[in-house]
């Protein structure tokens, strides 16, 4: 027997499972049971304690298979008591549904599986139709989509093409699309000098001043003015620490983290190289040592404007009315692993409220969210 599947009642059936990264909650088990009914082919594809859902329909080796790709996992809520509502309660008022993963992203994952679900009963298409969604966007996300990537290599499924159901939408639904996101890093920097009296500072050598310097040569250098489809890239000190409590010690170490998003006029190996020059200037000018440790999170990656992004853009107009500008802007989210894999694009609903409390979405947008995904598996199909 088919089933129509609420979008709007199944987000809040995902927010009343508290699956703060890493923590299951029950949010897979549910989607699993709800697309196994619908005669989905599901294998979880769990590694290292995260938990992944991995769902087919169709032939593994069909020509065509479209893929969507989510996660379930949330941040941690921070103090209840400023909240205005159970943050896993799902409440609804005035038309917004309230809840950690309201907005990020429980509300698209419930979209693209009710979407999914409804169209392979309704009409079912020659190809395959598959999800990935995982429990582990929130955290380093070593064990989640890539885990699932990985499986799919290994056993021989393929999308492809896909998207991802990340809020993209800064204001008004409808309005972007996210072709690319720019990439990430994280350096953390340490300067030695040597430790002594602060009356005697010629018998000592302060770290501190070489990393004022370093600070500075980083924070006021332009990496670039930005490409066709990229802002320009950004750096941030985000941390400068010595920990020294006491007046009259000069201390041994002082300690800075920064980070970096750039465009695709970079990599992280690139970047990691400058970053290296730079601290051997300082080094060599004040008689220091500088350790710097580089985390790269994403790199930067573009999905060219063609075919996926004008089948998403027209979906998005004709239910939308509005044209969606093609955008990279914002942070890091899954879709730098898929594009590995197959071309990728993000669309979802409107971001405001993620990670915050009292995080909500409007539910009128939810069941458009819907057919927006309808509507690209319609004309991927068709």
């Amino acid at each position: 027997m088919s089933q129509t599947i609420d979008p709007a009642d199944l987000t809040a059936r995902l927010i009343r499972c508290a699956s703060v990264t890493p923590e299951e909650g029950g949010a897979l088990v549910l989607l699993q049971e709800m697309l196994e009914r619908a005669s989905f082919d599901c294998t979880r594809v769990d590694r290292n304690g995260i938990a992944n859902l991995f769902a087919r329909w169709g032939a593994k080796d069909a020509e065509k298979s479209f893929g969507f790709n989510g996660h379930t996992d949330v941040v941690p809520v921070g103090n209840r008591d400023d909240w205005s509502v159970d943050p896993f309660g799902a409440e609804e008022k005035d038309g917004q549904l309230y809840g950690r993963g309201a907005c990020d992203m429980k509300s698209g994952v419930a979209a693209f599986v009710a979407a999914a679900i409804d169209f392979v009963q309704t009409t079912p298409p020659d190809g395959a139709v598959i999800l990935t969604i995982t429990g582990d966007e929130e955290g380093d996300g070593v064990d989640g989509t890539r885990a699932l990537l990985d499986w799919m290599d290994e056993t021989g499924e393929r999308m492809r093409m896909c998207l991802v159901g990340e809020p993209t939408c800064p204001e008004n639904f409808g309005e972007m699309i996210k072709i690319g996101r720019r990439g990430s890093l994280n350096a953390f920097v340490t300067v030695t000098g040597t430790q002594g009296h602060a009356a005697y500072p010629h018998r000592a050598n302060n770290p501190i001043p070489a990393m004022a310097r370093l600070v500075d040569r980083l924070s006021n250098h332009a990496l670039d003015t930005g490409t066709e489809h990229f802002d320009a890239s950004t750096l941030a000190v985000v941390t400068l620490d010595t920990g020294n409590p006491a007046t009259n010690v000069i201390p041994r170490q002082t300690r800075a983290t920064l980070n970096i998003r750039f465009n695709d006029l970079h990599t992280g190996r690139s970047l990691k190289e400058w970053l290296w020059a730079e601290a051997d200037w300082v080094a060599e000018e004040f008689g220091v040592e500088i350790g710097i440790e580089v985390k790269v999170s994403g790199e930067a990656f573009l999905t060219p404007p063609g075919e996926l992004s004008a089948m998403v853009a027209r979906a998005v107009e004709a239910e939308t009315g509005m044209v969606p500008e093609l955008s990279t802007t914002g942070g890091t989210s899954d879709a730098r692993f898929v594009k590995n894999h197959c071309p990728v694009v993000e669309f979802g609903l409107v971001g405001q409220t993620m990670h915050q409390v009292d995080e909500r979405v409007e539910i009128a947008q939810i069941h458009r969210l819907k057919s927006v995904y309808t509507r690209i598996l319609e004309s991927y199909f068709t």
